[in-house]
């Protein structure tokens, strides 16, 4: 199911799934009583999805196109979908729920659209936690950061508003296993950027699975380029630190 672009300002591209299929799935996730378990089951249907930027339609010189592309996702559209599905028990209210979750307010535009990781806990604080210093307490750190601006002054993303934002993180070399601990299957990890304008640099999924702790994330690594589950310790040991978000019951 696909519709031209400039025919309309929706594009849907479902991949290997249809509608009904999709039905079936949020239907029976919906029943699935723990928010974690549920990210877990819904997550799990995109493994081995190919890794794809830029599926998104809209700049600030192109007019914003709400995309449903299930075919190809990047780290965040994958977070996007799975959160949307997540609050879902049909196709129609996964479409409805992506709206809201992708943009604020569910206004379709890409001033709009939140671009950033910490937008989710900005403007989705109705079923978005953010759990960092609740798992890290002391040993969390916290940055103020003028998000979008490269150290040269440029933007990352041209016609979106430079933005004041407070954020806290957890140090790679302060979690141990007592952190680990504290991490739920489903918890929506971000990875600390230390770049100037830019709160995460890749974002995931914790797994937690038999004793052992995954990232669940769309790699864009050559030897990837698809959602992969990769161990969580390995995966962050040479990160600068973590950001956690946990959806809301």
């Amino acid at each position: 199911m696909k519709n031209h672009p400039s025919m309309n300002k929706e594009l849907i591209s479902l991949g290997k799934w249809t509608s009904e299929k999709l039905d079936a799935i949020l239907h029976e996730s919906s029943k699935i009583n723990d928010t974690g378990l549920r990210i877990d089951f819904l997550s799990k249907q995109f493994l081995g999805t190919p890794y794809q930027e830029s599926t998104l339609i809209g700049d600030m010189n192109t007019p914003e196109v709400f995309v449903i592309n299930l075919e190809g996702v990047d780290c965040f559209t994958l977070l996007d979908y799975v959160e949307s599905m997540r609050r879902s028990s049909s196709f129609d209210e996964f479409r409805e729920n992506l709206r809201k979750v992708r943009y604020r307010g569910g206004e379709i535009s890409f001033k709009n659209r939140n671009h950033f990781f910490t937008d989710w806990r900005e403007f989705n604080s109705s079923f978005i936690d953010d759990v960092t210093v609740q798992i890290g307490g002391k040993k969390v750190r916290s940055i103020m950061k003028l998000l979008n601006q490269r150290e040269d002054g440029s933007y990352y993303l041209p016609g979106i508003q430079l933005k004041d934002r407070l954020i806290t993180y957890l140090p790679v070399d302060m979690i141990d296993d007592a952190i680990l601990c504290k991490l739920r299957t489903g918890d929506y990890i971000g990875i600390y950027s230390e770049k100037q304008g830019l709160d995460v640099s890749h974002v995931g999924i914790f797994i937690n699975e038999e004793n052992k702790t995954y990232l669940r994330h769309a790699s864009s690594l050559k030897e990837y380029r698809k959602v992969v589950d990769q161990d969580f310790k390995d995966y962050i040991a040479e990160k600068p630190g973590i950001l956690v978000f946990r959806s809301k019951e």
